[in-house]
This record gives structure tokens, sequence and C-alpha cells, in this order.
């Protein structure tokens, strides 16, 4: 089976804008793939700002979390794989969603084969 957790961090998104507030995004600073500014990694682990004011070209996707953003005004391109989002809260109060652990492979599951059944054919 797909993940989960892609679906849970895009529905816990839009809850957490939905009332306007700012969504944080918890990332393990420690998995590989992670592009992100390391200058504010504490303990293994950063958060981030993914409100719309705060960033730009955001994507949430199966594979990753990504956006530009600007940190200490200098511009970068974030990528957060899927595996390395650890929860998504509301700054205001601090609710939200903590994902949780499941299997990632490195490469989707191959799709079952097609079944064969009944073939169209052209009458004329």
């Amino acid at each position: 089976m797909l993940p989960k957790r892609s679906y849970l961090l895009n529905a816990a998104y839009a809850w957490v804008a939905d009332n306007d507030m700012t969504p944080y995004l918890l990332v393990d600073a420690e998995q590989a793939d992670v592009v992100i500014p390391t200058e504010f990694v504490k303990d293994g682990q950063i958060v981030l700002n993914v409100s719309m004011s705060a960033v730009r070209h955001l994507i949430m996707d199966q594979e990753a979390v990504s956006f530009e953003a600007r940190f200490s005004g200098k511009p970068m391109q974030v990528y957060v794989p899927m595996r390395a989002a650890l929860a998504l809260y509301a700054k205001e109060n601090g609710d939200g969603f903590v994902f949780p652990d499941e299997e990632f492979f490195d490469e989707p599951p191959t799709p079952p084969e097609p079944k064969k059944g009944f073939q169209l054919k052209v009458v004329k």
C-alpha cells in the first residue's frame, strides 16, 4: 500500500489554513535527501513555516514537500522527502498531527499487471 503520510499532511495543512492559523512542519533533518537551511537545525530537527505568506511554489505530493523561501534574507529551495515530515501543527495553539511511523519505499511499488478481460474489435 501507499504510505498515508502525504494524505494526512495535506489534510492537516488544509485544516490549519482553514482555521486561519499558521501551519508549521516539523522535519527530521537527518533523513537522506533533505534540503533545508542547516544553520537552523536543533537536535536533528527543524520547524518550517509553510504558510502561503511564508513560502512560494508550495508542492505537497506523495514523494515530498517542496517550496521556495527566504532564510535570513537568502532565497532557498527547500525539499523535504515525505519520510522526513514528522508533524504538522498550528503555530498559534500547537494543535495538529504527529504522523505515524510507516514504511517508505525508495522506489514506488510496481503496480499490479492489468487483468486481461474483454477486448474491443472494430466491426465494419
